[in-house]
């Protein structure tokens, strides 16, 4: 696919003489290179399957009382940015609308574009609106009532329409209710208006046709991913490590198994079940193993999420706390036990998936799991290539696929957005049930609005400036009014000291789940510490400066200068914060190059090993809660400690 990176456009090609989209240069079934029609960026496009069919040809018999333009029609999706769900439609090889996904009313809606109004305007028996007087460039304009010259059908206040003058047609939005339209001094706005263009409709077709038609293109992306890994395996894995595959239960693992299959005759499955899979995701993933003769290693997560969630909160889009919890602790734990020499992983991850995996390449490393090599053989392939391989070799995919579900992980997982999670009420009333009890229970701990929970606020510590501007619109307060974590009382800035030289001084008060010596062994990781177990008191001395940390909550920093005041003391509460909050998920002990840090009851140092690099804690998910307790003067990102 070719980007317009100036408009944010991708050009794809789709081909009229069998109705599909072509993901090659040309067609396989009938040798056309096809026609070029351009999608919103980044172009991630995918099949309409399943139930996504009927909800789409429910939303345009809703919209215009039909939906017989697309019926045998082979369509497709495109995500496009928007307050939560937003997928251009493609079909005929243009995009014809966009399905919108409305928080506040919880509904899917739809916006027409102008191919789509060309498509319909002839079917449509509802939601058209004929026009008359008006000249010149009509685009983005407003229609007066008194323009109006018919109106078919019933429809209300932001329905969408198909808008007719003369010979010209396009889409538009209703301003008014279709009774009070023609005395309406604004009654109906123009999206679009041109003479009808002659978009081809094409045969029938379906995912075969679909298959077919890129049958090629499919093949020789095939043999390269291939290629890439039998040529690592025997290059590159000189020790002879077994060969695994990081098998979700999602279609980008199910594609990266197949591929990893074809190169290696000993393939195992790695899974990670967090505690929070759907059901069917459990059962496809143990079936899928059973009818393939696989052997799966499977690291659990257990109860890791609901033993924590009370200590953490729920878990954001920007504080993920449960991934290392439920994810990066338990396959760390399996791979150290059940491959102590180290494994190559195949995986299925994609540079289309998000900004973070953009840039990346073939061979990777977790530094969190320094005994697993990571092989990303569908890299490069969009999710239209990958659900063409899968289809092509019918391999059997997860049913949730075919229930409206993009994507498939933890069922209440915060990336995910506010139409999906209405999606698991639908289907999972239960798991829904249990989620939404404890984030009202939640909200009303916090003195939060009901809305925080109604209307996904939950899924951003720091909100975006989509949803600050649906809560500014909406007159919500979403500041939590009871603390909950950690907190902190900052009483002396980075100010002269009378002993000499710069000291801050704060009150942090944490939650007590240890002893206090725990302390010790965390700023220990910072440099050399002392405690006293008959005062509670914890010391940490360095080059720079110093630190006192009392069981009581007061924190006393003292440095020469200001700039290592700050640091030390940032160092200093990171490792309070470490200490008391550790969940023992144990990802700092297994990232840890020297062996310095072992689990008993929480984090254990040995002073003997440990050289205080800092590793550890750049690994924890916990100082997380540092940038939330600190304002002002205290936080200063560019401070950095010197030794």
């Amino acid at each position: 696919m070719a980007q317009t990176a100036a408009h944010g456009k991708e050009h794809l090609r789709w081909c009229d003489a069998c109705g599909t989209l072509l993901l090659g240069e040309s067609c396989s079934r009938c040798g056309s290179e096809g026609r070029e029609f351009r999608i919103n960026s980044p172009g991630d496009i995918r099949p309409c399957m399943g139930d996504s069919i009927d909800i789409v040809m429910s939303l345009f018999r809703e919209s215009f009382g039909t939906d017989a333009p697309l019926r045998s029609r082979q369509m497709f999706l495109n995500k496009v940015p928007g307050e939560d769900r937003a997928d251009e439609i493609v079909a005929c090889g243009a995009v014809i609308a966009v399905m919108r996904y409305d928080i506040r009313r919880k509904r899917l809606a739809l916006e027409l574009r102008q191919p789509g109004a060309e498509l319909f305007a002839d079917h449509a028996t509802r939601n058209v609106v004929s026009f008359a007087g008006m000249s010149g460039h009509l685009k983005g304009k407003v229609v007066p009532g008194s323009n109006v010259t018919s109106v078919v059908g019933e429809f209300s206040r932001g329905d969408p329409l198909i808008l007719r003058k003369g010979g010209k047609v396009g889409p538009g939005v209703a301003l008014e209710s279709s009774a009070d339209l023609k005395g309406a001094e604004r009654a109906v706005k123009i999206r679009d208006l041109n003479a009808p263009s002659g978009i081809p409709t094409g045969p029938p077709s379906d995912p075969d046709v679909f298959v077919e038609a890129n049958r090629t293109h499919m093949r020789q992306i095939q043999r390269r991913a291939v290629r890439e890994i039998s040529k690592f395996l025997s290059e590159g894995n000189r020790k002879g490590l077994p060969v695994t595959v990081s098998f979700s239960g999602g279609k980008d693992s199910l594609a990266a198994y197949a591929l990893a299959a074809e190169a290696s005759d000993s393939v195992e499955l790695i899974n990670i079940d967090t505690g929070l899979e759907f059901p069917e995701t459990v059962e496809y993933v143990r079936s899928f193993a059973a009818r393939h003769g696989l052997r799966v290693h499977t690291a659990r997560g257990n109860d890791g999420f609901w033993d924590n969630v009370d200590a953490f909160g729920p878990p954001a889009k920007d504080f993920r706390w449960c991934c290392k919890v439920c994810k990066l602790g338990p396959v760390t734990d399996v791979i150290d036990s059940e491959f102590p020499k180290g494994t190559v992983t195949v995986e299925g991850n994609r540079r289309l998936e998000s900004f973070a995996r953009s840039q990346i390449g073939f061979v990777t490393k977790n530094p969190f799991v320094p005994n697993q090599i990571n092989l990303n053989p569908i890299r490069g392939w969009s999710a239209a290539e990958v659900w063409a391989y899968i289809l092509m070799h019918r391999l059997e995919y997860n049913p949730l696929y075919d229930r409206d579900f993009e994507r498939i992980g933890c069922y209440l997982c915060p990336a995910c957005l506010e139409s999906e999670w209405a999606n698991i009420g639908r289907i999972h009333p239960d798991l829904f049930g249990r989620w939404d009890s404890h984030l009202r229970e939640y909200a009303e701990r916090n003195g939060l609005p009901e809305e925080y929970a109604d209307l996904g606020f939950w899924r951003w510590k720091a909100l975006p400036p989509k949803m600050v501007q649906i809560a500014d619109e909406m007159g919500l307060d979403l500041r939590p009014k009871a603390q909950q974590g950690p907190s902190m009382r900052l009483t002396k800035g980075a100010s002269p000291c009378a002993a000499g030289g710069y000291s801050i001084e704060a009150i942090v008060t944490v939650p007590r789940v240890r002893d206090f010596s725990y302390v010790e062994d965390a700023l220990r990781t910072v440099g050399d510490a002392k405690y006293s177990d008959d005062y509670e008191i914890a010391l940490l001395r360095l080059p720079v400066g110093r630190a006192r940390l009392f069981g009581g909550g007061q924190v006393s920093v003292n440095s020469p200068d200001p700039r290592n005041a700050k640091a030390i003391f940032e160092r200093s509460v990171k490792a309070l914060i470490r200490a008391m909050m550790c969940t023992e998920c144990g990802i700092c002990a297994k990232g840890c190059p020297r062996h310095a840090i072992r689990m008993d009851g929480g984090m254990r140092v040995d002073p003997d090993r440990c050289n205080s690099c800092g590793r550890c804690e750049r690994s924890c998910m916990v100082v997380h809660y540092y940038d939330r307790l600190m304002q002002g003067d205290a936080k200063d990102p560019s401070a950095t400690l010197k030794r």
